[in-house]
């Protein structure tokens, strides 16, 4: 079977919801990744008076504390003009079986370069987040000798190390300087994490404490993570004005201690970053059978509203908490989560429901249904939405990779994974920038 990994990166300012079930057991091993944490104060679904009160949540489905301010608020609603652009923007993304990949990861390439060099390399089977912020890449996909100048910590000269925590574990590594090269367009010297970099060996004891070591294949199910989610900076403002255990390191000789870490030598987003078409993303994915499909193609497009095929259209906005990228979703049955969020790296539905039969962390109803639900963003804008779930262990044993209904537990939010991508153009616009519909961040479909 395959196994729920749901990566949750939630310190600090951002909350990272990238959730991934692996293939072969029935073990929890979630994997969240999505906009920023703040001490967002609500727990899971509220569920009504009669329902029986939700399970204690599965590993990964909690996160370490934060150190946001939890505030709620808005993002901007005013149109603005958003400036054209002919650069190509289209990158090609693909759920398909790979040597180390689980069900449902949406994988691309990506090219990174020395900055300012030609000197570039080309790194296959990284996989979309839309959950979390920033790229992150295996030392070991990298080839060898490939050399990306180091990133400092703070105001010193030293070299900065940056510990990423998600729900299953942590990915370590050193930030580093790249271009960043996505279909034509570029984002130069922007921090990456180099994940397992050979400078920094020693994974600081509090980055240990978040679990499974993510630093190879094995663990990560991909050669990195390319996060296009609703921030520009994967901690924010909660790292650079004092340091941080759980974040950012300075580390001379690779000694590593806490490090605070200004805004622009924080690992990016990379959309962010580039010259035009810098204002979110949409991913568009064809629909898939009920049975399931062995492969599915489509596009990662950057900008909203910047060039034709990334327009707005009739597209439902919905504004998300500037401070933790949630919004919320009421299902059908009167239950409530606010901490609900739209996250390409989850690769199922992740909610609690004490109606459907589990087998491990999937559920696996005797017949498949359909589960109504409404989203709501912080401005009271909804738009309904549903959930289909059948039978995980029927799925998984077709032998496909992609899948609309594959639905699995977590007890303490609402994610709305790749499941909910197909057949679909969904947006994500990042904080603070201007789209036809106002500034980000929200999510729109």
């Amino acid at each position: 079977m395959s196994t729920p990994i749901r990566q949750a990166l939630t310190r600090g300012r951002r909350a990272n919801t990238r959730s991934i079930v692996l293939a072969g057991i029935f073990a929890v091993a979630l994997v969240a990744c999505g906009g920023s944490s703040g001490n967002n104060g609500a727990a899971g679904a509220t569920a009504p008076a009669s329902a029986p009160a939700a399970a204690s949540a599965p590993l990964g489905a909690s996160s370490p504390p934060s150190t946001g301010s939890g505030t709620s608020s808005t993002s901007g609603s005013t149109s603005g003009t958003v400036p054209q652009s002919t650069t190509p923007n289209v990158v090609a993304v693909s759920v398909a079986a790979t040597a180390n990949s689980a069900r449902n990861m949406l994988m691309a390439s990506v090219t990174v370069c020395v900055p300012g060099t030609n000197t570039c390399a080309t790194v296959d089977n990284v996989q979309v987040d839309t959950g979390s912020q920033g790229l992150r890449l295996l030392a070991s996909a990298l080839p060898a000798g490939f050399a990306l100048p180091a990133v400092n910590a703070g105001a010193g000269s030293a070299p900065a190390g940056e510990c990423a925590a998600f729900g299953t574990g942590y990915t370590w590594g050193a930030v580093r300087s790249a271009d960043v090269r996505l279909a034509g367009e570029v984002a130069p010297s922007l921090p990456i994490q180099v994940i397992a970099d050979p400078s920094v060996p020693t994974t600081p004891s509090v980055c240990q404490g978040f679990g499974l070591a993510m630093i190879n294949t094995t663990a990560l199910r991909s050669n990195g993570i390319l996060g296009v989610g609703l921030f520009s900076a994967d901690c924010g403002a909660a790292c650079v004005k004092q340091a941080n255990s759980s974040w950012y390191y300075a580390c001379p000789s690779g000694v590593c201690t806490a490090s605070a870490q200004p805004l622009a030598q924080q690992v990016s987003n990379p959309v962010a970053s580039f010259a035009t078409d810098n204002n979110g993303v949409v991913i568009d994915l064809p629909a898939v059978p009920d049975t399931g499909q062995s492969a599915v193609s489509g596009s990662l497009i950057f900008g909203i509203g910047s060039q034709s095929n990334n327009a707005l259209g009739g597209a439902t906005v919905l504004r998300t908490n500037t401070v933790t990228g949630f919004v919320t979703t009421t299902t059908s049955d009167g239950s409530v989560y606010p901490l609900s969020y739209l996250d390409s790296g989850s690769n199922g539905f992740f909610f609690a429901s004490p109606a459907l039969t589990r087998c491990g962390v999937w559920y696996c109803p005797s017949s498949p249904l359909s589960i109504g639900a409404t989203i709501k963003g912080t401005d009271g804008i909804s738009a309904p939405a549903s959930v289909s779930v059948a039978n995980a262990q029927t799925l998984l044993a077709s032998g496909n990779w992609a899948f609309d209904n594959l639905a699995g537990y977590n007890g303490n939010m609402f994610g709305w994974g790749l499941p909910f991508f197909f057949g679909r153009r969904i947006y994500t616009a990042i904080e603070a920038q201007v789209t036809p519909a106002g500034t980000g961040p929200y999510f729109a479909f």
